[in-house]
């Protein structure tokens, strides 16, 4: 099966939280001929019926591998860089990872590591650069998404003969049944062209009227390359952190940049392919 086979592309905007699912949405593309329809834009704490990261992540990997073509784009990162990861290949550094006590104590040690051996607390992998995300994959703000998408979610679809993480199993890929990749909304927006800044809304206040036209501004946008129908944006406009678009713009993300992508460049290019890709 190829990439074009996908007939449904899921957007997970990831939380590592305790509370994972009061943050984390899923939005579900399906792929129609004329262009991708939002069908769907739900926090995982609906879905999976309860908000703590105990039950949300395991609920995400069942929905996953219950779902045949299908592509799937999570907002966090699957990697280290590689100068920080002592291991050789994405199974070892799932197994590596693994042995942290929790997301703190590995974003602490990379960090002194990285101070002593390059004179900086954060390095960036190439695929950051590129893409221009907008932190390392262990800084402070982001280390709970990095150290749970890969230890309890990239972990446990890497046990499934017929899921593709890629870049890492472009050499599994045609039977795959699932396609699983990183994304990062802020990415998108920003090869788009579209405000990347001001339409998050800082703690549980209700969305300001500022905040609301910056999205708004993002949804027309959106609209050219999708269909989105009016309660799905409605339910965007209105989300206060701004968690739904991200998993909308996740969603689209990873379906335009798998289409766009030039998958026989990217899997022979060994560094990105051990040490990851943005798929934005």
């Amino acid at each position: 099966m190829c990439i074009r086979d996908r007939t449904r592309v899921y957007g997970v905007d990831f939380s590592g939280a305790r509370l994972a699912g009061l943050t984390a949405w899923r939005a579900v593309l399906d792929i129609v001929p004329s262009k991708p329809r939002l069908v769907s834009v739900d926090s995982l704490a609906l879905l999976a019926g309860a908000p703590e990261r105990d039950v949300v992540l395991p609920w995400l990997v069942a929905d996953i591998l219950k779902t045949s073509h299908l592509a799937v784009g999570i907002d966090a990162p699957f990697t280290m860089p590689t100068a920080m990861s002592p291991v050789g290949t994405y199974r070892e550094e799932i197994a590596w990872v693994s042995t942290f006590a929790d997301a703190p104590t590995m974003g602490r040690t990379l960090a002194d590591d990285a101070l002593k051996r390059f004179g900086v607390r954060h390095v960036r992998r190439e695929t950051d650069r590129l893409s221009r995300t907008p932190f390392d994959s262990y800084h402070y703000r982001i280390v709970h998404q990095t150290f749970h998408v890969i230890r309890d979610v990239c972990g446990e679809l890497a046990r499934d003969a017929k899921t593709a993480i890629l870049p890492f199993d472009y050499a599994n890929l045609s039977a795959a049944e699932r396609v699983v990749v990183e994304t990062c909304p802020s990415s998108t927006l920003k090869r788009l062209a579209l405000p990347f800044r001001g339409y998050k809304q800082p703690g549980k206040l209700p969305i300001t009227k500022e905040r609301r036209a910056v999205r708004a501004t993002i949804l027309d946008a959106l609209r050219e390359r999708m269909t989105v129908p009016e309660p799905l944006a409605k339910k965007a406009l209105g989300d206060p952190g701004g968690d739904a678009l991200d998993s909308i713009l996740a969603a689209l993300g990873t379906f335009e940049s798998l289409r766009a992508t030039d998958h026989e460049t990217l899997r022979s290019d060994l560094r990105l392919c051990r040490e990851g890709w943005v798929y934005a």
